[in-house]
């Protein structure tokens, strides 16, 4: 059986955060990055771009923010699942986070593969989606 790689685009301003991520998201079997943007505005672009099934986006980004950003990407991609990850509170922006149609708002300190097969699979069953499936009118 052939396992559908995940594909993750990956939303942040800080360099040293996506070099970290680039690492959790190659130690987790079945996911692969196909893009990365620093800004909320080449977030958007990036996912319609990318054929992406899943973005994980920092809340606190130049330009419009990870929750704004969000909402536009589920707006033009219904399908995409994003995953907000952030050094802010759960308390502080975890309902917001939801409230801009994110699967789940992940602490940065968490995040490690088990996380991200974790939330997706969580995501995908949610859905009653296999993951099979990427955002809808970014194939070529």
């Amino acid at each position: 059986m052939t396992t559908k790689i995940v594909r993750v685009v990956l939303v942040d301003d800080q360099e040293s955060f996506r070099s970290a991520a680039r690492l959790v998201i190659g130690m987790a079997e079945g996911f692969e990055l196909v893009s990365e943007a620093e800004s909320g505005e080449e977030g958007v672009d990036s996912v319609t771009q990318s054929s992406a099934d899943l973005v994980l986006m920092d809340v606190g980004l130049p330009g419009i923010d990870g929750l704004e950003a969000t909402r536009r990407i589920l707006q033009r991609e219904p399908k995409c699942k994003v995953v907000v990850l952030s050094t802010y509170e759960a308390s502080e922006y975890q309902s917001r986070a939801l409230a801009a149609g994110a699967v789940a708002f992940v602490s940065k300190s968490e995040f490690d593969p088990d996380v991200l097969r974790d939330v997706w699979d969580a995501a995908s069953l949610e859905d009653g989606d296999t993951g099979a499936d990427s955002c809808p009118g970014s194939h070529g």
